[in-house]
């Protein structure tokens, strides 16, 4: 017998799929936080009823508003989830964080950011969604480092619902350990466990081995200092609404034992593993050598089974 989620899965799949998408509204917002002006985008289906609202928190590093690196060059993953999302009746706001992008005149020196900052910043951005009339229940949707901030957030923010998606379920200087222990020779690798040791000390490090001279440099590691001292386990645990955890099975960055981690720190959270998907989103071979077109071929589509899983989630909160 179905259970009464795939039920509802194959309804709004089959159903929506037939449905004519509804004219959506798409603006650029800003957001004065105080400490300077952060640069975002709003896509506002039309519709008799105020839609449910989605922020989306970007990854780690310079990652835009969109899902783009620098470093990978344009994909716009962010982007087409959230256009897929409104072609589903469901509104969002993404956002450049400070310091990356059209924000980045907000705090220019990295030496200026930290964890609490951007929770800060995704609190700000909530309090402004949940005073406007247009929006009704609003979920936090973080990816990857995004995940962390969105479950730090989610209380002060007054969501409705969190949804982690690719974040690691460990605190990240393990996950950069593993890492490292991949790469480096032992004689590097144990000179860079010594910098993550003081940087989890809470002290920055001069001691850097150079082919970590750009991973650990100076200037990044007022940030590292306060991401490692983050349990994301332990923040997800400590939410008191409903959440729900998507993690691809072949993504090489944060694996399937992170997203069992976050579920058992909250049982009640529902946990979604998707075949194929990696860390970008998309259906790709497993090994980090196959995965390469998918970080930077701008042409490839999500997994579909990413949007299908988030809209019946919503729906289930906006149906309640």
């Amino acid at each position: 017998m179905m259970s009464r989620l795939a039920v509802l899965l194959l309804l709004i799949v089959s159903g929506l799929a037939q449905a004519a998408a509804p004219a959506v509204f798409q603006r650029p917002v800003s957001l004065d936080t105080g400490q300077g002006i952060l640069h975002g985008s709003l896509l506002l289906p039309r519709g008799d009823t105020p839609p449910p609202v989605v922020l989306i928190i970007a990854g780690s590093g310079p990652t835009d508003r969109d899902g783009n690196n620098p470093a990978v060059g344009r994909i716009d993953i962010l982007k087409r989830l959230a256009l897929q999302l409104a072609a589903q009746g469901i509104a969002s706001v993404r956002y450049d964080k400070r310091g990356v992008a059209e924000s980045l005149a907000a705090t220019p020196d990295e030496r200026q950011l930290s964890v609490e900052r951007y929770v800060a910043d995704a609190v700000a951005w909530s309090h402004k969604i949940k005073a406007d009339p247009r929006f009704g229940p609003l979920i936090l949707l973080g990816h990857s480092e995004g995940a962390l901030i969105a479950s730090l957030a989610a209380e002060p923010a007054g969501a409705s619902a969190v949804i982690a998606l690719a974040g690691s379920g460990r605190p990240v200087d393990q996950v950069l350990r593993e890492q490292l222990a991949e790469r480096l020779p032992p004689a590097q690798l144990k000179q860079a466990q010594q910098v993550i040791d003081q940087l989890k000390a809470g002290q920055p490090s001069s001691n850097v081995p150079p082919a970590l001279a750009n991973t650990l440099r100076p200037s990044v590691q007022p940030y590292l200092i306060s991401l490692f001292r983050q349990d994301p386990a332990a923040a997800f645990a400590r939410l008191q609404i409903p959440a729900l955890i998507i993690q691809g099975r072949n993504d090489i960055q944060v694996s399937p034992a992170d997203a069992k981690a976050l579920q058992a720190a909250k049982p009640d959270a529902q946990l979604a593993l998707i075949d194929g998907m990696n860390h970008m989103l998309r259906i790709s071979p497993p090994g980090m050598g196959q995965q390469r077109d998918s970080y930077t071929n701008p042409a490839l589509p999500l997994a579909s089974a990413l949007g299908e899983r988030i809209v019946v989630f919503v729906r289930q909160l906006t149906s309640a």
